[in-house]
């Protein structure tokens, strides 16, 4: 090992007295590099060194005493929003412009017992913040800090669950709420994850790239924003706070939907159901370092599940609308053209996390403990690829690139997706009614194929292609066995669903290294 060089007395007394460079230095792993001189450079700011490094108990110990002294302000904060909530039923009368769901839909409780339940609910979980915020200021009181984070979850949930008539209480709980969630997992990271966090490299072993890096992280953060402000406005009119849905192309279309029977059929409004996981996944975006996939498989499985099986549900109740509600809505299909992306570019997190899993378990690891507690590196090595995050405005094209590894763009998948946005428009441009039976098997067959496209975009997901061939065919066939279609409505399916069933079996190139999961990659 080098000798450390020594330090002169200014940078000594900086690093003892938190000089300007240590505010705001909230994960350990700077910390230590900062307290040791700053002398070695990240390529990011949660890069571990390449090597494994084993830590013992009062280095951990110490580590996390010195971690808590410099984000104490965050204990403070939590302590001072649980005063916010306190306080805010008692300074605005929730009960005053109290608003009634649209629709005329009815809803478990009734305008009294809703004005009730968010005032005691903010009140309430403010008290819990104020004691469990200090009971936080202590060291190594991890589950005072997972409350609190719970706590938040709940702020934000309670007025869906309640049916919020006043729109202060809504926005003061989803605001306070992500800002709750941000402040115990995220600013500081999981709460004493320093007394068993794995040194080691991040870069997956065999891969080509890390899925964890933060330019790959950065386009989900971005699409899961745009969809919170999108579902926000819809559950805002579902909520009562709005008269009006603006559609730019479907007219009154928008409100049809957002007031339909399959809308009214959720115990709370979808729209805002909606808002609420976008901004778990915008949060969740933001938690853990660039070896996340191995050190938190915990939050990349959990991050996979609101992105992935929850997104296929989302996605395919905005594309059913046709089908079952007779009308589009815009900024529905807007989250889902939102969503959909977002599927490709997680699953090969989800992917690395279950790689390393399976690793560990082969080397006697066990799975329940690594899964929760994370594991130590398979390899050494550091992701030395992905460019600086930092660098965004100077280089967004570079940047832009490298939060899309992963994925490649064969003409065939393209091309596929442009013939299945072309199948969705097609009875309207033949002059087909949407409630013909034909109209909805060229409406969701073909959005099954732009879904199945677009996901198979990712390189790991190429061989999900095959699908492709037999949605192609049923488009293809179908309208022929329905009497409401018409000659040139089911020329334009057979010929457009032939062709993409025969673009659906080339592979297209393959750019990127996924360690195991190659072999799957055909």
């Amino acid at each position: 090992m080098k000798n450390k060089k020594p330090e002169n007395k200014d940078s000594k007394h900086k690093h003892q007295h938190g000089g300007m460079e240590m505010r705001g230095v909230t994960r350990p792993m700077a910390e230590m590099k900062l307290s040791k001189g700053g002398g070695e450079k990240d390529k990011d700011d949660h890069k571990e060194e390449g090597h494994s490094h084993k830590m013992t108990q009062e280095q951990r110990e110490e580590m996390l005493q010195m971690h808590h002294k410099q984000t104490l302000w965050i204990y403070w904060l939590i302590v001072l929003l649980g005063f916010w909530m306190v306080f805010t039923p008692l300074s605005f009368d929730y009960a005053k412009n109290a608003v009634e769901p649209s629709g005329g839909r009815d809803v478990w409780l009734s305008m009294s017992e809703r004005i009730a339940a968010m005032k005691w609910s903010d009140i309430i979980s403010g008290l819990l913040l104020i004691f469990f915020g200090w009971r936080s200021l202590t060291p190594n009181r991890p589950y005072s800090m997972w409350i609190c984070c719970f706590i938040g979850i709940w702020i934000s949930m309670a007025p869906l669950l309640f049916w919020s008539p006043s729109g202060i209480a809504y926005l003061n709980g989803m605001l306070v709420g992500a800002i709750i969630i941000a402040l115990t997992v995220l600013i500081p990271g999981m709460p004493n994850m320093i007394m068993f966090m794995k040194m080691g490299g991040d870069l997956p072993a065999a891969w080509s790239y890390n899925p964890s890096s933060w330019p790959q992280r950065a386009i989900m953060i971005a699409l899961a924003f745009l969809g919170m402000i999108a579902s926000r406005y819809l559950g805002a009119f579902q909520l009562g706070y709005i008269d009006f849905a603006w559609d730019p192309f479907f007219g009154d279309s928008t409100m049809e939907v957002l007031n339909s029977d399959m809308s009214h059929s959720w115990p709370i409004s979808d729209a805002a159901l909606g808002t609420l996981a976008y901004t778990l996944e915008f949060l969740m975006g933001w938690m853990g370092s660039t070896s996340r996939w191995r050190t938190m498989p915990w939050m990349v499985t959990f991050f996979g599940i609101l992105v992935i099986p929850l997104g296929f549900v989302s996605i395919f109740l905005v594309i059913s609308q046709p089908l079952t509600v007779g009308a589009w809505c815009t900024l529905c299909l807007l989250t889902a053209i939102l969503m959909l992306p977002m599927i490709p570019l997680q699953i090969d997190e989800v992917i690395a996390m279950g790689q390393h899993m399976v690793q560990r378990k082969r080397k006697g690891d066990s799975m329940w403990k690594v899964f929760w507690k994370g594991g130590d590196p398979v390899t050494t090595k550091n992701d030395e690829r992905s460019p600086e995050i930092l660098n965004f405005p100077q280089k967004p094209a570079k940047i832009f690139k490298a939060s899309i590894w992963g994925m490649s763009f064969p003409w065939t998948l393209t091309l596929s997706t442009i013939l299945g946005i072309w199948l969705m428009f097609a009875p309207g441009a033949f002059g087909v009614s949407i409630n013909a039976t034909s109209a909805d098997i060229n409406h969701m067959g073909g959005a099954f194929i732009v879904v199945v496209a677009v996901i198979c975009m990712a390189e790991v997901m190429r061989a999900g292609r095959f699908l492709n061939i037999l949605l192609g065919l049923a488009v293809a066939i179908w309208p022929w066995f329905v009497e409401d279609s018409t000659l040139a409505l089911n020329i334009s399916s057979a010929i457009t669903g032939v062709i993409v069933a025969a673009l659906s079996i080339p592979m297209g190139p393959k750019k990127e290294d996924y360690g195991l999961w190659d072999k799957y990659i055909k």
